[in-house]
């Protein structure tokens, strides 16, 4: 079978997409429900983790690394439920996380700015036309900036995604049928080897969750079967220590040997 994460902004109809593909697939639908387990799991405020992976980041948050830590918090609750099969996730940030893995089909979901602005309109906190058009606007300029902040990206960038679907130019039902055909693809069933490629990813989110209140500023990342850890702000002492402490929690996180490899920047 396969995962999908479905990318979406404010008022898109990428909510309404996943939970029919959800309802036709037989698969579990995730969103909110990562926020809140990483809240729960990592005893973090809901709302910190909420803006963590939504808003740029301040001046002051790229000095003290204020949002990396609880991006790392979201990415390995967010991995913990991608390592299962049959999981469709939409919200924020999913597509960035299944870097490498083949049966992780992505999804972008746009729709035309008046469409938009219209159920902005009926669904939310009131307000005029040209006050509602601002938050939206502001709201995708905040996920673009976020993105290029921590990925050097645009979640604008069709590259990022397999299908990018517009609606409104077909209808949610026809977005459907497109997920739905497109996800029973062989190049998008689960093998062995794209789930190692998954079961990397999470121990390597793991290690980052565990390290980054320590050591804020490590990237860890996977490389040619290796979890490789970047050392991005001269926080790394001991070498040796380090290396021990890193593999001792890979060590306890399921049954998958992997390499593990420092790298100064």
């Amino acid at each position: 079978m396969a995962v999908i994460t479905i990318s979406r902004g404010s008022y898109s109809h990428g909510r309404e997409v996943a939970e029919k593909v959800c309802a036709r697939l037989g698969y579990h639908c995730v969103s909110r429900e990562i926020i809140l387990k990483a809240s729960e799991h990592f005893n973090t405020p809901e709302i910190e983790l909420t803006r963590a992976v939504h808003d740029a980041p301040s001046i002051l948050e790229r000095f003290t690394y204020g949002k990396e830590r609880y991006v790392a918090y979201f990415r390995e609750a967010l991995l913990h439920h991608l390592i299962e099969d049959n999981v469709i996730y939409h919200g924020l940030s999913g597509q960035f996380f299944v870097k490498g893995v083949s049966h992780a089909l992505r999804v972008r979901i746009i729709a035309d700015i008046k469409d938009r602005l219209a159920l902005e309109m009926q669904h939310g906190g009131g307000g005029s036309e040209a006050d509602n058009l601002k938050l939206l606007i502001k709201d995708d300029e905040q996920r673009r900036r976020w993105s290029h902040y921590l990925y050097g990206i645009d979640t604008r960038d069709p590259s990022l995604y397999d299908l990018v679907i517009h609606v409104g130019r077909v209808s949610t039902d026809d977005a459907v049928e497109i997920v739905a055909d497109a996800v029973s693809k062989s190049c998008f069933q689960t093998t062995a080897e794209s789930q190692k490629a998954m079961e990397l990813l999470f121990k390597a989110a793991q290690v980052q969750a565990a390290l980054v209140k320590d050591i804020p500023s490590a990237k860890v990342e996977v490389e040619n079967g290796e979890i490789v850890v970047s050392d991005m702000g001269g926080f790394m002492a001991d070498d040796k220590k380090l290396t021990a402490r890193i593999e001792e929690i890979v060590d306890e996180k399921r049954d998958l040997k992997v390499k593990v490899r420092l790298r100064s920047r």
